[in-house]
């Protein structure tokens, strides 16, 4: 485990296979539970797509947070990137982790042609929403998520 208190430099580099583990335990810390199969399959996927990446952040050589964003593109709006997923493992939060991997996120945004990044958030998160006031975001939405399970999947 990285100490809190290190002084370290964060890099921010795509995310790869062999960071897996690291990601889908850092899933928890938002509520979700991915096998690290499953986040390593998604993560060979982003090899053959231009509309969606990751970004991680390391110190020590060790993962410390993620940042997913995605292009999407709607017929009643113009295409914005969607930052779903942003973690900073408990402990090193507050030292500008979090503020890198939306930098860097964004950085990709604008480099794929997209003018506008949006971010979704549990309405849970009055922390997480905080800091993306404070890193330069409006609330522009409220909405509700409605999921509907296949039935008898195979």
């Amino acid at each position: 485990m990285v100490p809190a208190s290190s002084s370290a430099e964060v890099l921010i580099r795509p995310i790869e296979s062999k960071d897996a583990e690291a990601a889908a335990d850092l899933s928890l810390q938002l509520g979700y539970t991915r096998p690290a199969a499953a986040v390593r399959r998604w993560i060979e996927y982003l090899r053959d797509t231009e509309n969606q990446a990751a970004f991680v952040a390391t110190l020590q050589d060790q993962v410390v947070g993620w940042i997913e964003v995605s292009i999407q593109r709607h017929l009643q709006a113009e295409p914005y990137a969607l930052i779903s997923g942003l973690v900073v493992r408990e402990g090193v939060r507050g030292k500008g982790i979090g503020r890198k991997l939306c930098e860097r996120g964004e950085q990709w945004a604008w480099e794929h042609g997209i003018n506008k990044v949006r971010f979704t958030s549990r309405s849970t998160r009055a922390e997480a929403h905080s800091f993306y006031l404070q890193s330069g975001y409006q609330e522009t939405k409220t909405s509700l998520v409605f999921d509907k399970a296949r039935p008898n999947p195979k």
